[in-house]
């Protein structure tokens, strides 16, 4: 399922003194089947951009293509469950949403909510707990007995249990340690060698460069650039005028190159840039 963007703008709080904006005439396309990332600085449009992707929020002006469903400004907000059940929405510190006295239930609550018998509701949950890293036994405890990044995975479950075809991280790492941050980055990358579509809101240029297909860059309720990761994070000079940053490596590749190294294309991951590096120095002999 893709989501199209047709000159969208939005105005919070329209006609009033209070107005502003919150998206710009922005269009673009996010593909079934892809790792999209969004980028830009806070402030950017980055939020505002999300809760369009599943009719949270309605444009002002433009449409909203949500596999076979148009979202204008008319919409009507019922009928709009379907949709949201396909869009699963995962927030930051997500794991401030449970509620439930065990795992099991707080998992299956999305799906029952959505109409789904609760026998099946059950299943969907033993299996998004499987999904998610965290063993069979976890379902009859409490979710609020478990670790940090247990209840966050207990969150994402509760995601994943509702079947949707789109997965939305707004900042899902937040608040984890380093090793947390990578757990939970592989995960999202299972979930998608898997055939889940996802797309991620962060602020870690590395998880950028490492996971994502699609890069869209927001800046001031405008899309102001989108490619691979390799495209985007090409101009340094760019990045810092629209106050981002590289990648570890690519900053790296930067000092390498003022030392006299010459890279055609800036390297991006540790591998692009161990093969960029072996090429110069005339193979692994010399490494």
């Amino acid at each position: 399922m893709d989501i199209t963007f047709d000159h969208v703008s939005y105005t919070y709080q329209a006609g009033t003194p209070m107005a502003g904006i919150g998206l710009d005439d922005v269009s673009l396309r996010i593909r079934g089947g892809d790792y999209t990332a969004i980028i830009g600085h806070t402030g950017s449009g980055k939020s505002t951009l999300l809760q369009h992707l599943n009719a949270l929020l309605k444009p002002s002006a433009g449409t909203v293509t949500i596999g076979d469903r148009v979202i204008t400004s008319d919409t009507s907000n019922k009928n709009l469950k379907p949709l949201r059940q396909k869009v699963g929405m995962v927030f930051q510190f997500a794991e401030s949403q449970l509620f439930e006295s065990s795992v099991e239930r707080d998992v299956a609550f999305g799906p029952q909510n959505f109409g789904v018998p609760a026998a099946e509701a059950l299943a969907l949950a033993k299996k998004s707990v499987a999904q998610v890293g965290l063993p069979e036994t976890v379902l009859a405890k409490s979710p609020f007995d478990l670790s940090g990044g247990q209840m966050r995975r207990v969150a994402i479950a509760g995601v994943l249990a509702m079947q949707p075809e789109i997965l939305v991280l707004d900042e899902p790492t937040a608040g984890l340690d380093p090793a947390g941050r990578r757990d939970m980055m592989q995960l999202f990358a299972k979930l998608h060698a898997d055939g889940q579509t996802i797309v991620l809101v962060t602020h870690q240029m590395d998880d950028v460069a490492d996971y994502a297909d699609r890069v869209l860059v927001m800046d001031q309720g405008k899309l102001v650039k989108s490619g691979t990761p390799q495209d985007v994070f090409q101009d340094a000079d760019w990045l810092t005028a629209h106050q981002l940053g590289l990648p570890h490596t690519a900053s790296f590749a930067l000092k390498l190159q003022a030392r006299g190294f010459k890279f055609a294309h800036l390297p991006q991951t540790e591998g692009e840039l161990i093969a960029a590096l072996r090429t110069q120095l005339g193979g692994a002999d010399h490494e």
